[in-house]
């Protein structure tokens, strides 16, 4: 019997500390709340020292990690093997997330500085009333060009591109949504078209373009343009900013026909572990100090009113990356196209891209 109790006493022994090492161990990965906060964004997407001054001022020990598109962050948010806190989805990806009960509600008495927000950023089709997700940064898709390069051709039309002086010296940047939305908006249609004879319309179109596409890339489209490797690329206007800061002779310009205006938001994931701790982190981000640091840094656009006023002029005053009303009221936020349509639009563009001559 005795032997019994004692070997009873050993398991007991052996489950708490495999317990206790579990407990070490998912809170390491973010796997639980109290004084941890795990926060998952794109690369290289905030201001390293705002991590650490968020710590100091909260004490909360933050987990940083990072996906590079909103289907790698969906796959990891829906198998829920992380309780990730504070997450920073796409406008598309936020609605999908809404559709599948995947985010909390937002607790707003906790995020007083929800105010200082542009209130045209603000209520949009993604998420309307933002009962679910706060603005972090925004900005548009638009054609980066060499005006040495391109001698004097004028780029306020998507049209310019199709420009026989152009051959073999267009990069497009490897995104099913841009490349199918330059196609649809310059045959003046919108980027969100579900009608078919529209898509093939566009697909068309893109394959008379082919001749004047040296390649489609992904980020190191950015090192291509400020070397010089082409005249011309489509890229999002973040990406501009920092090509152009890199090669001062780039301009950038978003077409009259229209374009994309995305947003990148910050949600609360439903198996949050902290919330208490994310709503702290999401007002901290707006604060004017902590997003005019955070724009600086990051290069895209804040949505944050009093932030630009902290801003330098030069960043501040550029209407290519800070358009007026008139301008942004013309662009479209992408629509949640559901699985097969979305499916569809990633068929065409693949089609175009193995079709490239």
């Amino acid at each position: 019997m005795k032997q019994l109790v004692n070997a009873f006493l050993a398991i007991l022994i052996v489950a708490f500390g495999l317990m206790f090492l579990a407990a070490r161990l998912n809170s390491a990965e973010g796997y639980s709340g109290g004084n941890t906060l795990t926060i998952y964004n794109w690369g290289d997407y905030i201001e390293p020292e705002l991590l650490k001054q968020f710590e100091k001022e909260t004490g909360i020990t933050v987990i940083y990690q990072t996906f590079d598109s909103n289907e790698a962050m969906l796959t990891k948010v829906e198998q829920g093997g992380t309780n990730f806190d504070v997450v920073v989805p796409s406008d598309y990806a936020i609605a999908k997330m809404r559709e599948e009960n995947l985010l909390l509600p937002l607790d707003k008495s906790k995020i007083p500085n929800l105010a200082n927000i542009d209130s045209r950023f603000m209520n949009l089709s993604f998420d309307p009333g933002n009962v679910y997700s706060v603005p972090y940064f925004w900005g548009t898709v638009g054609i980066i060009f060499n005006p040495d390069m391109t001698k004097g051709m004028d780029f306020s039309s998507w049209d310019s591109l199709w420009d026989s002086r152009l051959k073999n010296n267009i990069f497009l940047v490897d995104g099913a949504r841009e490349v199918m939305g330059m196609a649809l908006n310059s045959l003046h249609y919108s980027v969100n078209d579900k009608n078919e004879d529209h898509l093939q319309e566009a697909l068309a179109k893109l394959d008379r373009l082919s001749p004047n596409v040296k390649a489609i890339v992904g980020d190191e489209i950015k090192m291509l343009l400020a070397n010089e490797e082409a005249a011309v690329g489509i890229v999002w206007s973040g990406d501009a900013s920092e090509i152009m800061d890199q090669n001062d002779k780039l301009d950038y310009v978003v077409p009259k026909e229209g374009s994309n205006k995305w947003f990148d938001n910050m949600v609360i994931p439903r198996r949050a572990a902290n919330v208490e701790g994310a709503h702290k982190f999401i007002d901290f981000m707006l604060r004017p100090d902590v997003a005019a640091k955070n724009a600086e840094y990051v290069g895209y656009s804040t949505p944050n009113i009093p932030a630009l006023k902290l801003l330098p002029e030069d960043i501040s005053g550029d209407t290519r990356f800070y358009p007026p009303a008139e301008i942004t009221d013309k662009l479209e936020v992408y629509d949640n196209l559901g699985k097969r349509m979305l499916a569809h639009y990633n068929e065409l563009f693949l089609r175009f891209k193995m079709n490239k001559k």
